[in-house]
């Protein structure tokens, strides 16, 4: 029989408690930062803290992967090495990384992921991580499924794609807006997100073309109605975007992929999921109701248009209806989408400006808000904040159980337990008691199966029960006794499955093989000298340093995207920029105008640093 290929849900943890959510909630694996050299700064973990997740993510067999994925100075490589070390004690299943420099460390056998950062978008750059050891890219966001299946049958290496959650408009890890204008540095964790904020369009001319939008801000990712196709392209590992969301969101987005996931397995053999356990929910997850900002599949079936919230960068949440009608203290919706006292609503006013509303209460289908807040009829409506879901979430909303059978062997003076889980792991216990007959052997037989059962809030589910005796007489068991006897198995069992839990320990080996390039620009993001050393190695020749390194911003190529403002506006179709378009467009805001570079062949887009 031909093995199963495994497909992995991947969610984020801003913490252990996080992480543990979404192991709960479905997901085979989770990624969670440390304390230093995360690309979120803001979601970092001691090592005590990530111990805790893998311990509970390893009982159901599912990984936890930790981010190590900021480019390193050359005062860090200590300590990060140090802290490699620590991680691959404690049993992280994978660190992630962007700074090639570590490959160049002393390290323990520990698997390897290429973060997005590394930018994962060609074949050859993606097949020679590959060969020099990693054990799985993470790709650039930008590619389609059919680029994706391109990718797959030109290498071996393991892929992996974000389905879900807040995206850069840049090509990741070749993003330097924030260093050059904040001094934060994307790629050092501590990104001021100048995509989000609103700017001019203006040409050569000083003709305003579109003011005060947010012309990068883009939508959500949502690739629910792609996940089959992206399985079949080659994905194995689909992720969930957000290390800085709260736990809410956790739940419900990985709850909602769960269920997308298991539907594709249900009816495709030929794959499996990457962990163990049953998951059930006691909710309806629905993405739309966690924060977003809107949704777009981005370019898994190519370019579409509105792919940006041009006109607000915040979180509007799920869209409730359109405005009825509005008396002088309250309004109503044409919806039937209930509302409930204490949530936020927002509209866009008649000047596209997003204005929020909070519901003060709600009687018979009429909305009375704190303040009106000039809604008008015909505004849509969307739900920002969701009082009733939140209330559903901040409760224990998923129970996870790794499905169990047991036999039990009745001696003269002995009682074996065989415990079995779905993965084949087994536990014995054999424990002596005094023997005392029953005067009800039935209801003594049955206890035992109805107290064996009882396995409350321990992430196992013993479903079938078999006891066979081997004495005329059946024995008398208190249910003390017999309670103590599960507890120990059960403690016993779930220290089986974490020994169980399958670790892979690779030795990376140095070689010699190119680079796919001669000359690397400080979009390699080379900051020490390991990273140096491994480049020379690889055949590189000249290497600029990274781009944090340098104060000299005139002219350099802030962000380059997939995404165009062209296409965005409609100055051009996809295929070629309208006739009329100005030749010379800028970005503007309080303190510069950023050239936009447009690579029409390459239907690419540049933000430069304005020269001098």
């Amino acid at each position: 029989m031909p093995k199963k290929t495994l497909i992995e849900l991947l969610a984020p943890a801003r913490n252990a408690s996080a992480g543990i959510a979404a192991i709960n909630h479905g997901a085979d694996a989770v990624y969670i930062g440390c304390s230093k050299f995360g690309a979120r700064e803001a979601a970092g973990n001691e090592i005590n803290e990530i111990e805790q997740l893998v311990n509970y993510a390893h009982l159901f067999h599912a990984k936890v992967y930790v981010t190590i994925n900021t480019i390193l100075f050359n005062n860090e490589l200590h300590v990060a090495e140090r802290l490699i070390h620590s991680l691959y004690a404690i049993g992280v299943d994978a660190i992630i990384i962007q700074d090639m420099g570590i490959l160049e460390m002393n390290l323990p056998p520990i698997p390897i992921h290429a973060s997005t950062q590394t930018h994962n978008e060609s074949i050859e750059h993606i097949r020679f991580l590959q060969e020099v050891g990693f054990e799985r890219v993470i790709l650039a966001r930008e590619l389609s499924t059919a680029e994706i299946g391109v990718i797959k049958k030109a290498t071996n290496i393991e892929l992996e794609a974000f389905v879900h959650g807040a995206l850069c408009v840049s090509y990741s890890g070749q993003c330097y807006f924030s260093q050059a204008i904040t001094g934060r540095s994307a790629n050092r964790g501590a990104c001021a997100q100048p995509c989000r904020s609103s700017y001019n369009l203006v040409d050569d001319k000083g003709n305003i073309l579109a003011k005060s939008k947010h012309l990068l801000s883009l939508k959500d990712l949502n690739q629910s109605a792609n996940i089959e196709a992206l399985i079949d392209s080659g994905i194995t590992s689909l992720k969930i975007e957000g290390r800085l969301k709260d736990v809410e969101y956790v739940k419900n987005v990985t709850a909602h992929y769960r269920k997308v996931i298991d539907s594709i397995l249900a009816k495709k053999p030929e794959y499996r999921k990457a962990s163990s356990g049953t998951v059930s929910f006691s909710f309806e997850p629905n993405p739309s109701r966690s924060f977003n900002r809107g949704f777009t599949s981005h370019f898994a079936a190519g370019r579409q248009l509105e792919q940006a919230t041009i006109n607000t960068q915040k979180a509007m949440g799920q869209y409730v209806g359109v405005v009825k009608d509005v008396s002088q203290n309250s309004f109503t919706l044409d919806s039937n989408i209930e509302i409930v006292n204490d949530d936020g609503l927002c509209f866009f006013s008649k000047n596209n400006t997003l204005i929020g509303v909070k519901v003060n209460r709600v009687a018979s289908g009429v909305i009375y808000p704190l303040d009106l807040n000039s809604i008008f009829p015909g505004a849509k409506v969307y739900r920002n904040s969701d009082k009733a879901f939140s209330n559903l979430l901040s409760k224990n909303s998923a129970v996870r159980k790794v499905q169990c059978s047991l036999n039990v062997e009745i001696e003269a003076t002995t009682i074996t337990f065989t415990l079995i889980d779905e993965d084949n792991i087994p536990t014995n216990l054999r424990c002596n008691f005094d023997f005392v007959g029953a005067n009800d052997p039935e209801k003594s037989k049955n206890s035992i199966e109805t107290q064996f059962k009882k396995t409350g809030d321990f992430p196992l589910s013993i479903t079938n029960v078999i006891v066979s005796c081997e004495t005329r007489t059946f024995p008398f068991f208190a249910l003390s006794q017999l309670n103590t006897w599960r507890r120990d198995l059960v403690d016993n069992h779930l220290k089986n499955r974490q020994l169980a839990h399958p670790r892979n320990n690779p030795v990376i080996e140095p070689n010699i093989v190119p680079y796919p390039s001669k000359n690397l620009s400080f979009k390699a993001n080379v900051a020490n000298e390991l990273a140096r050393k491994f480049y020379s190695r690889h055949g590189v020749e000249t290497i600029d340093s990274a781009f944090e390194l340098t104060d000299e911003f005139e002219g350099k190529v802030l962000m380059t995207t997939r995404y165009c403002v062209l296409h965005e506006l409609g100055y051009c179709d996809g295929k070629k920029r309208k006739p009329d378009t100005p030749k010379k467009l800028y970005l503007q805001d309080n303190l510069h105008k950023y050239p936009l570079q447009f690579n029409c062949n390459l239907c690419k887009m540049s933000v430069l640093y304005p020269d001098k």
